[in-house]
């Protein structure tokens, strides 16, 4: 007896949730049908899937449809009329309108219980979705333009996933041209979020877009490193320098990951020099990899290069100044001490022109002037350094 009271009861129970159900579907088809408050229809359809239990009901999902349609066709006409409208309002209803159409599509692409698909939606609904895509892109770049790049990046996304959904089974997104430019903003947007890995999930496409291929290399380049994947970053790093030697970014970091690798270093520099073989930067760095290299005459040339060309470069004044304190530190000073006074003959005028030119750099220019001055017997000078040197371990 008290199992049959509990199966009428859930019978009860059942048949009064299906009437709520039809009240609320055919209390929104007539505001649909009125032609005015189709967001109160909206609203009694979320309402309706907030309970599992209805979240395979097609119809619903097919008013939720309409009821956000008839807002963005009401919301176009605004515009058109130019009539006050919310802007971000609008873009809302689009992608929204895509949310609802993707889940629709997927319940009408189930077999029914004989296992057959009867396909009665796609058709009409992806010819509409197909001419919204568009504001789908303008969506995301007001968005850009107004700094919330979180949302920014789902409206790319959305637009990027029309290629792989079954709704547009029937288009070919993939020679669109705008494609790839919604792939670089959604990776503007994912670097902008500092989040690597949104950043990097749709680089590849992404590169495509030419006319921006630096900016994204530059994108992915530092979410490898924020990733602490040392191989990828170098790898993106030698991308980039390869098609952009001239660019600020990619040599200097490429240069800083081979400090303990001066060979490497020094090949960087030289594909960069034949890039620009005039190139202020490139001359230095590889006066400085020379340097490092101990190889002190080529240092000593690019520095005079550097000197010719950019007389106020204090670092290239440094470089040669220690170039021939190098040498002469190499060199046996009981069987070539006249040599040896040579190298600091011609240290001297570097190291003096360094501290005009960096008078702040005393830790480098005073010990180098301290060795100079003591070796050439230069008393006064010496004196002086010697003081500047102990007031300043003081």
């Amino acid at each position: 007896m008290k199992v049959r009271r509990l199966t009428i009861f859930i019978a009860l129970l059942v048949s009064l949730t299906v009437c709520a159900q039809r009240k609320q579907i055919s209390e929104a088809r007539t505001y649909l049908k009125s032609g005015k408050n189709f967001d109160r229809a909206e609203k009694l359809m979320t309402d309706l899937l907030k309970d599992s239990a209805n979240r395979e009901n097609k119809r619903i999902y097919e008013i939720w449809y309409q009821s956000v349609q008839k807002q963005y066709e009401q919301a176009n006409e605004r515009f058109y009329m130019k009539k006050q409208q919310d802007t971000a309002q609008f873009f809302s209803l689009v992608r929204r309108l895509f949310t609802i159409s993707f889940r629709m599509d997927s319940l009408d692409a189930r077999p029914d219980k004989k296992g057959k698909v009867d396909l009665e939606l796609r058709k009409d609904v992806a010819s509409d979705m197909n001419g919204y895509r568009t504001n789908l892109f303008y969506g995301g770049s007001y968005l850009v333009r107004k700094g919330d790049f979180k949302k920014a990046y789902d409206y790319f996304e959305t637009y990027i996933d029309c290629r792989r959904q079954p709704l547009f089974t029937d288009y070919d997104f993939s020679q669109e041209p705008r494609m790839a430019e919604a792939a670089y903003w959604a990776t503007y947007s994912g670097y902008r979020m500092e989040e690597p890995i949104l950043t990097l999930r749709y680089r590849d496409l992404a590169l495509c877009d030419t006319a921006k291929r630096s900016w994204t290399l530059q994108y992915v380049a530092e979410s490898w490193k924020a990733l602490k994947d040392d191989s990828m970053y170098v790898a993106t790093l030698w991308e980039g320098f390869n098609d952009y030697p001239m660019s600020n970014y990619f040599f200097p970091r490429l240069m800083d990951s081979y400090q303990n690798q001066p060979e490497k270093a020094l090949e960087v520099a030289d594909q960069a020099l034949r890039a620009d073989s005039t190139s202020r930067l490139f001359l230095f760095a590889k006066s400085v990899v020379l340097l490092k290299l101990e190889k002190f005459a080529e240092c000593l040339d690019y520095s005079d290069r550097l000197i010719k060309r950019y007389p106020d470069m204090a670092e290239a004044y440094y470089n040669a100044g220690t170039a021939y304190v190098n040498i002469a530190l190499r060199m046996d000073s009981q069987r070539h001490k006249k040599q040896i006074k040579k190298m600091y003959q011609n240290a001297l005028p570097y190291m003096e022109k360094y501290r005009v030119l960096a008078p702040g750099g005393q830790q480098k220019w005073g010990p180098a002037l301290y060795r100079i001055y003591f070796n050439l017997n230069m008393g006064k000078q010496f004196d002086e350094i010697d003081k500047i040197l102990k007031k300043q371990k003081s």
